[in-house]
């Protein structure tokens, strides 16, 4: 039986997406394409949310703990770090003094929590260096030991982080990895040096999971219970790894859990069981046990596999998508879009749709974590505008910015001079080793503008199905305002509409500077004539009987003919 115990934890919480996906007009910065793309507003609800129920308190707990003897280690995401410097300064003050204590030792983490090592090993070699360094200087603590994103373990990952220098790592003690091993040893990959411990996912998921569930058969889990079961495990130590967010967050403090880790640390003093930091783990325990790792990464998701994140079709375009924004971004050699593909790897962006044709407790968990307001949109129009995000970045500013970062590289290298140079950014004269052009899908939205959300959907459905990027408005104003922000190609406006009807619009449009370049289809009721409304300045005119095939072809050759913005 085990007299030692090591405990870890790690503090996140996502940067999440925008949802509904926002349209990111032409020209936009990637400095201003953040706002658009991310949620800060609801980032900072959430932040308050789980400080005032998580993170305050629970930094008391374990500065109690650890005053009378306990040993923990923490790790942070970067992406909690900047919430807390810009949101709660004084939750980062409590954390700092936390990990002030002799008794804490600081774990490194990936700092965007994301996905990337699948994508380049370089750039997570350099990310995790990069995220050390935050952290160190944040928590004035060296590190020594690392954590990934959901304690992700492979053979490819085991060998980039020894060769990045950490004498240890964490990752999920799951038997379809170690075999006939038990997970309360330390463990390195055979004839290597860097030392592995083994989450004991069994014992850390009875209170990170478990802990408030009343379906349980060890509902309710009293404390010397509990130090039981840790001492009545085979092996040297116990690894203990939970979510900070554990405590207070995921079981609210009438759970007792706050109580229940008081009355767990006196009966551990009162057995004598010993506390280890890891690194005094790994210089107690100097001669690991070999273990293999797999190709096949290990995460503390679900059933231990890529699957929680992976599982469904919704996860895997994702995932997909994750991959051409990175590449695109890499192409640009722009640093913020680099930055902004590197925040859209996040595991939380898979995780928070794992719900997606799943049943049972894994789903009931990924949809507790999906923010309430997603839920407005429905199951399925969550699925469809979290794609969006990704599909307006991948199409529109990533290729726009490539095409004009190869230019520029290739100007670099003295070959393209910019009189070569069209306005739409594309190159005029084929030169040897540049490509004469970078395909793009550069056509302007389409604007469907009618105030009965039926009517927009099924257009706005249709008009998806055939290429083109739709945008929405509910009234005149709001189809105005459109038009001012985003100059599309065709608006297809109803005329009845609250505010300025469809005959109103039209005119503001005819006189406006981006007449000859938007195109006006009339799709009506009968609330007007043909000639009224060609009188008014559309160019098309369609009742809402008239078969669809024809208003999808004349939005079809309208879009296909201007493929800049109005002036360009």
């Amino acid at each position: 039986m085990p007299n030692n115990l090591v405990i870890y934890m790690v503090a996140h919480q996502p940067r999440r997406v925008r949802l509904p996906a926002q349209l990111i007009p032409r020209g936009t910065s990637p400095e201003k394409m953040d706002a658009l793309i991310f949620d800060e507003q609801m980032d900072r609800r959430y932040f308050d949310k789980v400080s005032k129920y998580c993170y305050r308190p629970a930094t008391e707990l374990f500065q109690s703990l650890v005053d009378k003897g306990m040993k923990i280690s923490l790790g942070f995401s970067i992406s909690l770090l900047l919430q807390m410097r810009r949101f709660g300064p004084d939750v980062l003050a409590g954390f700092q003094k936390l990990v002030s204590h002799e008794n804490v030792e600081l774990i490194a983490v990936e700092p965007y929590h994301s996905f990337i090592f699948y994508l380049d090993i370089a750039a997570f070699a350099e990310r995790m260096a990069w995220g050390k360094r935050q952290l160190e200087e944040t928590f004035q603590k060296t590190i020594t030991v690392t954590d990934t994103t959901e304690m992700f373990m492979s053979n490819d990952v085991y060998f980039q982080l020894q060769l990045s220098g950490f004498r240890g790592a964490v990752m999920d003690g799951r038997p379809w990895v170690m075999g006939w091993r038990e997970p309360t040893h330390l463990y390195r990959y055979p004839n290597e040096e860097m030392r592995l411990f083994t989450r004991h996912y069994e014992l850390s998921d009875d209170v990170g999971y478990r802990f408030s569930n009343r379906q349980w058969n060890g509902w309710p889990l009293m404390a010397d219970t509990y130090a039981t079961w840790v001492r009545q495990a085979m092996g040297e130590f116990v690894f203990l790894a939970w979510d900070f967010e554990t405590f207070g967050e995921h079981h609210r403090a009438d759970s007792g859990i706050f109580p229940f880790m008081h009355a767990l640390h006196a009966d551990f003093a009162k057995n004598k069981m010993r506390y280890l930091s890891p690194s005094e783990a790994i210089a107690t325990f100097k001669d690991a046990h070999e273990m293999p790792l797999p190709e096949y990464g290990c995460t503390w998701a679900g059933d231990g596999g890529m699957d929680f994140f992976l599982g469904n079709e919704a996860q895997q375009g994702i995932f997909r998508l994750m991959h051409h924004i990175y590449n695109k971004a890499k192409l640009t050699k722009h640093p913020h879009l680099i930055d902004i593909a590197m925040w859209l790897l996040q595991s939380d962006n898979l995780h928070l749709i794992q719900w997606f044709s799943k049943a049972g407790a894994q789903a009931e968990v990924s949809a507790y974590f999906t923010p309430d307001e997603w839920w407005e949109l429905g199951g399925l129009g969550i699925l469809r505008e979290q794609q969006r995000v990704y599909v307006r970045v991948c199409l529109r500013p990533v290729t726009q910015r490539l095409t004009l970062g190869v230019a520029l590289c290739a100007r670099k290298r003295g070959g393209l001079t910019a009189a070569r140079i069209r306005k739409d950014g594309r190159e005029g004269t084929p030169l040897s080793g540049v490509p004469a052009s970078i395909p793009t899908n550069d056509e302007p939205p389409v604007l469907v503008a009618d105030d009965d959300l039926d009517i927009r959907t099924m257009l706005r459905t249709l008009l998806e199905l055939d290429g083109h990027e739709v945008i929405e408005a509910k009234d005149g104003h709001e189809a105005w305002k459109c038009c001012v922000d985003y100059q599309p190609a065709v608006v297809v406006a109803d005329i009845q509409m609250p505010g300025i009807d469809g005959l109103q619009l039209c005119r503001k449009i005819r006189e406006s500077p981006y007449s000859p370049d938007i195109k006006v289809i009339v799709y009506t009721a009968g609330m007007a004539t043909p000639e009224e409304a060609k009188k008014a300045g559309c160019d098309e005119y369609f009742l809402k009987t008239d078969p669809l095939p024809k208003l999808r072809d004349k939005v079809r050759q309208y879009a296909s003919a201007r493929t800049a913005p109005p002036g360009v």
